[in-house]
């Protein structure tokens, strides 16, 4: 997948466990992520790179979090950030909103949750992703999830369809479309409709 086409997400967090998860569910999901533990070089590292969409970590053990978030608004006030904390309450919540945060999110981050956020904010921001790319990426994450909870493993679905473990690891991270015999041959092995991969995308 070409980095043209992909999200920009900056990860702003001193704890190194979140920011690798974080990572991990972004990059699957086809964004181009980078990870900065040092909350207070965050301004300087938008202002120098550019990023479409920012995460960062407002923890009240961590106040360079929420300075950060003041000095991103004193030279940014469209750029999509979205706060996290180990330890929410009505004040830190009412905080981040008066910087114009996007969203408010407790700590450990839901994978449901963050995906859903995410939408939210391309679609309330008009964020631009390569539809195609965001199309593929989904279909690829619904087919891992499907062969995850029959189960099987990646050698044995190609076992199954006479594909290429390689072919089917590449359509499962989004980076291959796959054709429409394709999809008919993985479907069938994992007792699904194609139309299961496409529903509300």
């Amino acid at each position: 997948m070409s980095r043209e086409h992909q999200l920009s997400v900056l990860l702003v967090d001193r704890e190194t466990a979140s920011t690798s998860e974080l990572k991990r569910i972004l990059s699957d999901d086809g964004f181009h992520v980078e990870v900065l533990n040092e909350p207070e070089r965050a301004p300087e590292e938008i202002r120098t790179h550019g990023y479409q969409l920012v995460i960062l970590d407002v923890s009240p053990s961590n106040s360079a979090g929420m300075q950060a978030l003041e000095q991103i608004r004193m030279q940014d006030d469209d750029l999509c950030v979205i706060a996290t904390t180990d330890m929410a309450s009505v004040e830190m919540a009412v905080s981040t909103m008066k910087q114009q945060a996007f969203h408010y999110l407790q700590k450990p981050v839901d994978e449901d949750e963050i995906r859903q956020v995410l939408t939210e904010a391309i679609k309330a921001k008009g964020l631009h992703v390569d539809q195609d790319t965001r199309l593929n990426v989904e279909v690829g994450r619904r087919i891992r999830e499907r062969r995850h909870s029959c189960p099987l493993t990646l050698k044995q679905l190609a076992n199954r369809t006479g594909l290429s473990v390689s072919l089917i690891s590449q359509i499962e991270l989004g980076k291959s479309a796959a054709s429409v015999s394709t999809l008919r041959r993985v479907s069938t092995a994992l007792g699904v409709r194609m139309s299961h991969f496409f529903e509300t995308v």
